[in-house]
């Protein structure tokens, strides 16, 4: 699951950056998703979340409806990148900075932060390891956009490099594992906070 909305006024790229929560608006996302688990009747016997502010108040609202506590896997965080802390675009945005230029000589690695594989590795590390944490029931990684969509590229088959407009993983969003044989296989794909979306302002990661 990705976390729901972060107050973020400026608008800034806030990557690991702490002090950034939910907003109001980001809470509401949240216990739609936690609802959505329970309205499907998911079996969930385990929630774990990134170390950020964001995904462990994401996970909340999911810990309280199924009586579990939240515990946390520094693997599930969002990628390290150079711009934290500042816009991208706009007056004053990083792109058009060119000390900034050198950090995005490689967009396939990318250049500007934790490359592509070690992404993707590290995020299946910890789904393989909360699949065997339980004996049954469903284990709920509350993550952030770029780590779930490289779990999607790496099971799909797609090549990890890709246009960051054109993911499909929207706040407070479920992408669904399952375990067939040895290798995982994505099963499916929620947005439940759905509706909320066309309210939320959603630039905090690259």
């Amino acid at each position: 699951m990705r976390h729901g909305e972060v107050l973020n006024p400026e608008r800034v790229l806030y990557g690991r950056l702490p002090g950034f929560g939910l907003s109001p608006l980001g809470q509401k996302m949240a216990e739609a998703a936690a609802a959505d688990l329970v309205d499907r009747g998911r079996p969930v016997a385990r929630v774990v979340s990134s170390p950020l502010q964001r995904t462990r108040e994401s996970a909340e609202p999911i810990a309280a409806l199924f009586n579990l506590p939240v515990s946390t896997d520094d693997r599930l965080i969002e990628p390290k990148n150079r711009f934290e802390g500042t816009r991208l675009t706009g007056p004053g945005g990083a792109l058009r900075d060119p000390r900034n230029w050198p950090s995005l000589t490689n967009p396939l690695r990318p250049s500007w932060g934790e490359p592509f594989r070690s992404i993707a590795g590290r995020m299946l590390a910890a789904v393989d390891e909360a699949w065997r944490s339980v004996e049954d029931g469903d284990v709920v990684l509350v993550s952030h956009q770029l780590p779930i969509w490289m779990v999607h590229r790496a099971l799909t088959g797609d090549r990890l490099p890709h246009d960051p407009r054109k993911r499909r993983c929207e706040l407070s969003s479920i992408t669904t594992l399952s375990r067939r044989g040895e290798a995982f296989v994505e099963v499916g794909y929620a947005n439940p906070a759905g509706h909320l979306q066309v309210l939320a302002t959603d630039v905090g990661a690259v």
